[in-house]
């Protein structure tokens, strides 16, 4: 697994053994919004704030989202539907774990939502995916959501719960999910899931102080980091807000510190 391991320190800090991953991803499903219309302008502002890896599709790679700047982890996200679909839940494959390593991939990732009326093909999927990913040692982050008809609440404890469990024992070296809204009830998502777990940012948020709080409630549960997309890219300082990111997940730095951070 020695493969695997080294690719994984290439997206995750090896000092604090966690990680800020930033997605963006969502040119597919919603189009190019805002802080996604110039990738290579976004790229640069969030590795300068620190940020261990990003998230993106295998055109955008081609694109050349890189030109200048240090160097980041590369996750290249394999799945793909739209909000136009007549499903929207509905995730299908567009890229394999060979084509993203001949595109420099450290990590792949996949997106699952359980309850949606394809959840099955969905599961067969990620279990392709994984088993490719073993063969080739190519770390796997499984994005676990709990989205369709029989879902009365996607951040219900127990949902998530059962999500983030699913993509453990189908093969994920990191699971993604949702914050369940408290410290206590994410630790019972954690103790549940037997691979590092980090928390979705979800839709754009109404105050840094909110998204700090919820980061920091995920990291005294237990989460290894968080993977936050539109509430850093669509920041008016995506450099800072990543930055302070950073402080606390990598450093401990407290919500007041991130704040702080923020307004020097």
């Amino acid at each position: 697994m020695i493969g695997k391991k080294i690719r994984l320190e290439r997206i995750v800090d090896r000092d604090s053994a966690k990680t800020v991953i930033v997605p963006m991803d969502h040119g597919v499903s919603v189009g190019p919004i805002a802080g996604l219309a110039d990738m290579r302008t976004t790229v640069s502002r969030i590795v300068a704030g620190g940020a261990n890896a990003i998230l993106m599709h295998k055109g955008m790679v081609r694109a050349g989202h890189r030109g200048a700047g240090k160097d980041v982890g590369l996750i290249i996200h394999l799945s793909a539907g739209t909000s136009i679909s007549p499903d929207p839940n509905a995730k299908e494959l567009v890229c394999g774990v060979e084509e993203a390593i001949k595109l420099g991939a450290d990590a792949v990732s996949v997106h699952i939502n359980l309850g949606a009326e394809t959840d099955k093909e969905m599961l067969g999927q990620l279990g392709f995916v994984s088993e490719q990913c073993l063969e080739w040692q190519m770390p796997l982050v499984a994005m676990m959501y709990t989205r369709g008809p029989k879902i009365k609440n996607e951040y219900d404890a127990e949902n998530v719960k059962h999500a983030a469990r699913v993509g453990a024992e189908l093969g994920a070296d990191i699971v993604k999910v949702v914050y369940t809204g408290s410290t206590e009830s994410f630790s019972e998502v954690v103790q549940g899931c037997p691979v590092p777990v980090v928390i979705a940012g979800g839709e754009k948020m109404g105050s840094d102080e909110e998204i700090f709080k919820m980061v920091d409630g995920a990291l005294k549960a237990g989460a290894m980091g968080v993977s936050i997309g539109r509430n850093a890219f669509q920041h008016e300082k995506p450099d800072r807000i990543v930055g302070a990111l950073c402080k606390m997940v990598h450093k401990g730095a407290s919500v007041e510190d991130a704040i702080k951070m923020l307004k020097k």
